[in-house]
């Protein structure tokens, strides 16, 4: 973390540093360009003056000609002693006068030209013209060693490259010390979390961290207390699972110590004295057992947060419906339940096997709850979309050449239920008969209260929730269901 942040200040150093410097070096060239033109200009005003310092001829042709350097032209070169010269050359290059160590050019005409040369180190800008003078034809040429653009290489290395290289590390210094104090308390925090035990969820306090980091301060104490919340859900769950399991398993033990004492006891003839009760209670227990375990199992399966990433598929409720009446029918059978199914056309997206044990615990639950002689009903189809409608499971039909496009489906939505007409469950009791292990006041008959949680559960894995009525009001037109009053359970999933 810290050597992450070093690398990203130093970069965003070092690159405006950068630009600032190849702008520096352009502008410094361009100043250096400026000043040559003008000493280009110079030494064009003065070539002329050269021309006419050559006041007579040599006594020989090959003699150096008559001189009388012009004012401006001696202050030029006294100016630049030892960075100045001249030299006058016959009209074929050889050396007549100035100084030798200029080397000859020919200029191809008459008009001035400018060359360069490099002596003891020092590069020179040379102006040379053909001219006519008192001598005859002669080659002049002036040297000037102090143009800029000359020697901007030098000047660049030396005003922009150095000083900057020295403000980099300098800056480099300076922004390993800030990010080393800076982050102090970042890595405090960090060190902090991890000398932490796995079981420790405590907040951290945000008034000990810097302002930029408390917002990541405060997200990490919510996700605590999420983690937090999650780890005592379990706890309770495996409590309370401990609990309900521990009834069902004494059960079993005692039926079993009771056959093994009848195993003991046997009678006259030899055979095994035990009672058809007692198997029929053995099997009882063994069954709920069973049954709870398998709940516990799928409780855990249905955790709406651990299927939220789980990819869904095309349901037919309809397919659904008609494969789980089968289950239930001998149970219902035994108790003269009249078992039946009213199931129409509908599709939904879904966890198959989710909203097949949703359906399976709300059939068993009605199965087991109502008295013989009653009626349990399974449901399903289309429903309006908003409102508390009665279910219709003929919607309005597209028009011709119309589909899902125009709005006729989307009005539409899907449910499923399950009615039966036992004791039912008041109004106050219904948000308690959602949660686990919660056994409605009054309830006759075995049970282990995870029926409704695990369709809550699955319910919420569909964005969805169970709604629990009366299946009659105890308002219609047959006077004894008057004054028998609200009565029955219907569960309805709206999808």
């Amino acid at each position: 973390m810290k050597s992450g942040l070093q690398r990203r200040l130093l970069l965003l150093l070092l690159v405006p540093l950068g630009i600032f410097a190849l702008v520096s070096i352009y502008f410094d060239y361009q100043t250096a360009g400026n000043v040559a033109l003008q000493k280009d200009e110079q030494l064009l005003r003065l070539i002329p003056l050269l021309t006419d310092s050559v006041v007579a001829p040599g006594a020989t042709p090959d003699s150096a000609p008559v001189l009388l350097l012009a004012p401006a032209l001696e202050d030029f070169i006294k100016g630049l002693a030892g960075s100045a010269g001249f030299r006058i050359s016959d009209a074929k290059g050889g050396f007549l006068a100035g100084d030798p160590w200029i080397a000859d050019i020919l200029p191809a005409t008459r008009e001035p030209e400018f060359h360069s040369m490099e002596d003891g180190g020092v590069t020179y800008r040379i102006a040379v013209q053909r001219v006519n003078t008192v001598a005859g034809e002669l080659i002049v040429q002036l040297a000037d060693g102090s143009d800029p653009r000359q020697q901007w290489v030098r000047s660049i290395l030396l005003k922009v490259l150095l000083p900057n290289f020295i403000l980099v590390v300098a800056a480099g210094f300076a922004v390993n010390w800030a990010v080393t104090r800076a982050l102090k308390p970042l890595i405090d925090l960090k060190e902090a979390v991890e000398r932490r035990s796995p079981r420790d969820l405590s907040a951290i306090d945000p008034l000990t961290t810097p302002a930029e980091v408390q917002p990541l301060v405060s997200a990490l104490n919510r996700l605590f207390g999420l983690v937090n919340d999650q780890a005592d859900g379990q706890r309770r769950f495996v409590a309370d699972a401990a609990h309900q399991l521990r009834t069902p398993l004494a059960g079993l033990q005692a039926q079993v110590e009771a056959w093994a004492q009848a195993a003991r006891a046997k009678g006259a003839d030899g055979a095994i004295l035990l009672s058809a009760d007692k198997i029929i209670k053995l099997r009882s227990a063994t069954r709920r057992t069973s049954q709870l375990a398998n709940q516990l199992l799928a409780l855990s399966r249905a955790d709406a947060s651990a299927m939220g990433a789980q990819p869904t598929q095309r349901v037919d409720l309809k397919d659904l419906c008609e494969s789980i009446l089968p289950l239930h029918l001998d149970a219902a059978t035994g108790k003269g339940i009249d078992l039946g199914l009213d199931a129409r056309s509908a599709q939904v997206n879904g966890y198959e096997w989710l909203l097949r044990e949703l359906l399976g615990n709300l059939v068993d639950n009605a199965v087991k709850y109502t008295p013989p002689g009653g009626t349990v009903t399974i449901r399903c189809g289309l429903l309006p979309a908003s409102g508390d409608q009665a279910p219709d499971t003929h919607p309005p039909r597209a028009a011709e050449g119309e589909g899902e496009a125009n709005g006729v489906h989307r009005r539409w939505g899907v449910f499923l239920e399950v009615e039966d007409d036992g004791p039912g469950i008041a109004p106050e009791e219904r948000a308690k008969a959602l949660q686990r292990f919660y056994r409605v006041r009054g309830t006759v008959g075995e049970g282990n209260g995870l029926g409704l949680a695990i369709a809550d559960e699955i319910a919420r894995v569909h964005h969805s929730q169970l709604e629990l009525d009366y299946a009659c009001q105890g308002t219609g037109g047959d006077a004894g269901d008057a004054a028998q009053g609200p009565r029955g359970l219907r569960v309805r999933l709206r999808l």
